[in-house]
């Protein structure tokens, strides 16, 4: 066998495990085993590749949608209702993991934040905790000034769609900054996202207690 044969098997071993129930092999992450279709234990991936979409801000959600529920389809209880009990706790364990990838990519800002930590290993050990842009908090100050004056409902309305305005152009710099590579942009981006995110919250909780 050549250097590059034997590099190429080596590779594949290294992308195949065995199966607990049937020992036979299967690709790392393979939700179900293909030789006795016994359910495997949730593989240690990121998000993106348990959900099989690429790794990137941008997501076709109405795709990521389809393919969530397809896979919970196939992990719905009425179909372990007569397997054996380790096969039944890890077709829960596969749930919760589809559970967590989901509700993480399907929300802008916590798939902001989980790729910033992601691509950030090693260069923001401190996360997206840390503000150092003072005009982050200068304009979360401002803008609870102008919530806690606000005394009618045409008001509210103002600043609900001025909040969601700098939402979408915000939304729009961090397709940019993760195309670009640009992990210090995406980072002071979602520190910025967190607060807008908060402030529409609060902006919500106001106009609910005009019509109460």
């Amino acid at each position: 066998m050549n250097e590059v044969n034997a590099h190429s098997a080596d590779a594949a071993k290294q992308t195949l495990k065995p199966c607990w129930s049937c020992k036979g092999p299967l690709a790392a992450g393979a939700l179900f085993c293909s030789t006795c279709e016994a359910v495997q234990p949730p593989a240690p991936v990121d998000h993106f590749v348990r959900l099989g979409v690429e790794r990137a801000f941008e997501v076709d959600v109405p795709a990521l949608d389809r393919r969530y529920f397809d896979l919970q389809r196939q992990l719905h209880p009425d179909r372990f209702a007569t397997k054996a009990p380790k096969e039944k706790a890890l077709s829960q364990q596969q749930a919760t993991a589809l559970n967590d990838a989901y509700e993480t990519l399907k929300d802008p800002l916590k798939r902001a934040d989980y790729l910033v930590h992601l691509e950030g290993v090693g260069v923001l050990p401190e996360g997206c905790n840390l503000v150092q842009d003072q005009s982050i908090l200068i304009e979360a100050m401002e803008m609870r000034e102008k919530l806690m004056m606000a005394d009618s409902m045409d008001t509210l309305n103002a600043i609900q769609r001025e909040t969601k305005a700098e939402i979408d152009d915000v939304l729009t710099a961090l397709s940019l900054a993760f195309k670009g590579a640009d992990i210090e942009g995406a980072c002071q981006l979602t520190t910025r996202l967190k607060y807008l995110d908060k402030m529409m919250g609060e902006v919500r909780q106001a106009r609910a207690r005009l019509l109460a």
